[in-house]
């Protein structure tokens, strides 16, 4: 009987040996075999230290090859990447030193995730902060410096909605799938050119390992793979004749007390803009290194909106400027000869709309009738070209549809008809909506850069050139690596018998008895237009357009002040300053002028 109670206890006793036995051997498979090379890495990892190094975005620079946009070296405190976390005491320590709360950085190692990369605290750190640190990094274990090349703007806001600036990239970008390659932290282009040619830009990062002690003290570098440079941008700007703008633009808005202006400077030719400013601006370097509470404040609040490039995104009814495609519209279905005269008496005999003012002009022709900038005349050519030809020509002209310049968020502006007005209004169209069509007002809406789209082509006689800030990108060698020829959109739906009278009449703009009438002294010939568009928030928004020289044009200048009323007032000051540089200024070259000459004057 005791025999057997022992045999029993002998058996169980095997039966949990051998159990026993079969977990151990199946844990060491797991361990060695499964999940061997991970736990290889982690050893290894324990050892020595991979570090990226950032590649340097590729140089912006403008026509003359004056840098707009490069890289210093700067200084990031970083922690060494641990699987087993950091002592409080090295957090308490680097808090004061960094001037970073505890929570804050426990909060950037916890969105750092799992990966074997330092952990980046400060970017750009100031001279004070990391003279600070490299004092007390023998009580800073898996504290590191590193040297990383930081994005820098020499001339701070100068060109800013043109050029952009750059962040860092977030989890929600990366989930979008554009940036998937990338990882929370690093650099890409958020605005303006460096978004829009980001992936150009960017480079390849490089990489090192090094081998550390214990404590986290560099033993010896292992190896090393160096970084690629993002390639360069050369743009069609010309920094001189932006900073004269610019200039130009914030003298006359402190003069008149308006806050709000986009202004396009582009060649007609070929479709470079050599200027593009939007106001107010920012300086982009407040983004490279996180901005201020203060700074995003008045980037948020400020209620002309700082962030916008109204150049491109600012939608305002183009006023009187959208008389040159009613004018055209009708001297083309011959719905009016240029001698026809037509009396204004100051206001339209069908439907009570008036001149601005209450002038009354007599009996004019059409010439007259666009230097002048007469309504009453132009509310007749819209009763008889009828809604559906203005927005057919409106359409041809280039109103409606992005320009397709190399910028992100372009607007569409807007095309007035009476299927938007009924969808949106749930009204019906009447004849007053055609003559507020005709002269610019009402529903229509352009983006400053459309405007400027259409002027050149009324310029170059009907030819339409697509708008563009980058002529080449180039490889950091130097060599071209891209090259962006002009691209002809085709041409305006006009006859040169009609693009010629247009031409003179805008012509006559600037001569005495035009609307812009201060421009006559400039030493080229001026062909130009006034604009008043109606702001039911404010003062009118002011407009005025012009290309030089008249007969053979070089620049196209357009020039929107929010709420500072009469275009000839507001805008046509900032765009004379613009021409007399261009025309006039020593060492301003020109080719092409009203003679037909090629001079340096």
């Amino acid at each position: 009987m005791l025999n057997k109670k022992y045999a029993y206890r002998l058996e169980f006793m095997l039966v949990a040996s051998a159990l026993i036995i079969f977990l151990l051997i199946g844990r060491m498979f797991y361990l060695q075999i499964i999940r061997g090379s991970y736990y290889s890495r982690q050893a290894e990892g324990n050892r020595t230290r991979y570090t990226r190094i950032a590649a340097p975005r590729g140089i912006i620079y403008d026509c003359n090859g004056e840098e707009l946009a490069n890289n210093k070296p700067g200084f990031m405190v970083s922690l060494a990447h641990r699987n087993d976390g950091y002592k409080e005491e090295t957090l308490d320590r680097l808090s004061t030193l960094i001037h970073m709360p505890v929570s804050k950085i426990k909060e950037t190692i916890e969105l750092h995730g799992g990966s074997a990369e330092p952990i980046r605290l400060v970017r750009n750190a100031s001279p004070d902060v990391v003279a600070q640190v490299e004092e007390n990094l023998r009580y800073l274990p898996d504290v590191m410096l590193e040297v990383q090349p930081v994005r820098n703007y020499p001339n701070k806001d100068l060109a800013v909605h043109a050029l952009g600036y750059v962040g860092e990239v977030s989890e929600y970008e990366i989930s979008q799938g554009v940036y998937s390659d990338l990882k929370v932290g690093d650099t890409i282009g958020k605005f303006g050119l460096e978004s829009y040619y980001d992936s150009y830009l960017r480079g390849t990062d490089g990489s090192y390992r090094e081998e550390v002690d214990v404590n986290g003290r560099v033993i010896q570098i292992m190896d090393r793979v160096e970084p690629k440079p993002g390639q360069g941008l050369v743009l069609t700007i010309d920094a001189k004749l932006q900073r004269i703008t610019e200039q130009a633009v914030d003298r006359q808005l402190k003069a008149i007390g308006a806050r709000g202006c986009a202004v396009v400077v582009l060649d007609p030719n070929n479709g470079e803009v050599k200027a593009l400013v939007s106001r107010p601006g920012f300086d982009p370097n407040w983004f490279v290194n996180g901005i201020s509470e203060k700074n995003w404040k008045y980037l948020t609040t400020d209620p002309f909106h700082p962030m916008i490039d109204k150049a491109i995104t600012g939608e305002y009814p183009p006023g009187s400027t959208f008389k040159i495609v009613t004018g055209s519209a009708a001297l083309e279905e011959k719905k009016v000869t240029p001698d026809e005269l037509i009396y204004d008496s100051g206001r339209h005999w069908l439907v009570d709309m008036r001149n601005a003012g209450g002038e009354a002009l007599g009996w004019i022709n059409f010439k007259r009738a666009l230097s002048a900038s007469d309504n009453v005349y132009f509310y007749e050519m819209g009763n008889r070209l009828g809604i559906k030809a203005l927005d057919k020509y409106a359409e041809e002209f280039g109103f409606g549809a992005k320009t397709g310049i190399d910028l992100n968020g372009e607007a569409s502006g807007l095309i007035a008809t009476p299927a938007y007005k009924k969808k949106v209004f749930g009204e019906e169209w009447y004849l007053g909506d055609t003559f507020n069509t005709a002269i610019g007002q009402g529903f229509t809406l352009a983006t400053p850069m459309q405007v400027a789209e259409m002027l050149a082509a009324v310029a170059t006689d009907g030819k339409r050139y697509k708008p563009h800030l980058v002529s080449k990108i180039i490889n950091d060698d130097g060599s071209v690596a891209k090259r962006f020829d002009p691209q002809e959109e085709g041409s305006l739906p006009v006859s040169e018998e009609t693009l010629n009278l247009v031409q003179e009449s805008l012509q006559a703009v600037t001569e005495e008895g035009g609307t812009a009438s201060s421009l006559k002294n400039l030493p080229v010939e001026v062909a130009g237009k006034t604009g008043t568009a109606e702001n039911p928030h404010g003062l009118e928004h002011g407009w005025f357009i012009a290309y030089a020289p008249a007969k053979k044009a070089q620049l196209v200048v357009v020039c929107i002040v929010e709420q500072g009323s009469y275009g000839s007032i507001s805008a046509a000051p900032i765009v004379k300053s613009i021409l007399e540089y261009a025309f006039t200024t020593p060492g301003v070259k020109r080719a092409n002028t009203a003679s037909g000459t090629k001079r340096k004057s």
